[in-house]
């Protein structure tokens, strides 16, 4: 199964999307917040193209907004396209070779964190969607897991594609590791919608959301971004330790982190 935006009129290419994020946990203590956002869709072959000539935006050095290849999937040795079209191919066996495009936060004022970055993989068309790569940083660790999901292997409903699975990765103190996710997709197109519901022993203990419209890429749009979240990692990192605080000040339990697996001897 593959899946196409719901028209073929739009075009799919970089843009900016902006929204609103809610965070709601359901147990054991009820906690709830919502925050207004902007992130990118980048066409990864578009990237050079489309900050060029910015002067606040940049690809090769530091600059008040950077795209900067190390802050996301390696290895650094390739192109962030091709790693990422690797690691479709190592799970599911299947190479993408049309476009990779990428929903994310860049790096502000020198500051990046991504709790989590989208890469939505195309068919040779560049409207066919075969998979979806998330890309998982945790906190206060920062380490990274990348889950890929298929779509011949979700199910559709409505717009939405959906898939259930095992939790893999350890995401945050106040979050045990025995979950299964069960996260929803609409296609990006002029809006983009996901849903991701944590469950344990069958009931919904935490989900979040992320709602977005598209605009245009463009100096403009560019530029509002700047002016309306001028310091949006710097708001990402407080509102999750902000909030962090306030469910340890509740009585949420905490959970450690888990010890990496032992490396096999070379």
């Amino acid at each position: 199964m593959t899946a196409k935006p719901a028209s073929s009129k739009l075009r799919l290419a970089s843009a900016v999307y902006e929204g609103m994020v809610r965070h709601r946990r359901h147990e054991p203590q009820a906690h709830a917040f919502s925050y207004r956002m902007a992130q990118l869709y980048l066409d990864l072959d578009e990237v050079e193209q489309v900050f060029a000539e910015r002067w606040l935006w940049s690809t090769t050095h530091r600059n008040l907004a950077q795209f900067r290849r190390s802050d996301y999937l390696g290895p650094a040795t390739l192109s962030l396209a091709d790693a990422v079209r690797q690691r479709v191919e190592q799970a599911t066996g299947t190479r993408p070779t049309g476009p990779i495009r990428l929903l994310t936060h860049l790096r502000y004022a020198g500051m990046v964190f991504n709790p989590v970055s989208f890469y939505y993989c195309y068919a040779e068309d560049g409207e066919t969607l075969l998979a979806v790569l998330a890309e998982i940083t945790n906190t206060p660790w920062k380490q990274r897991h990348a889950y890929v999901l298929p779509v011949e292997d979700a199910h559709v409903h409505g717009r939405a594609l959906h898939w259930s699975f095992a939790k893999s990765f350890h995401v945050s103190p106040f979050m045990p590791m025995d979950c299964r996710y069960d996260w929803r997709f609409t296609l990006p197109g002029d809006d983009l919608r996901v849903h991701m519901n944590v469950m344990r022993e069958g009931r919904r203990t935490f989900d979040a959301t992320l709602n977005l419209q598209r605009s245009p890429l463009t100096g403009a749009s560019l530029a509002r971004v700047l002016w309306r979240y001028p310091l949006m990692t710097a708001q990402v990192v407080a509102a999750i330790h902000w909030h962090a605080l306030r469910l340890w000040l509740k009585h949420n339990p905490v959970h450690d982190h888990p010890a990496p697996p032992a490396r096999a001897a070379d």
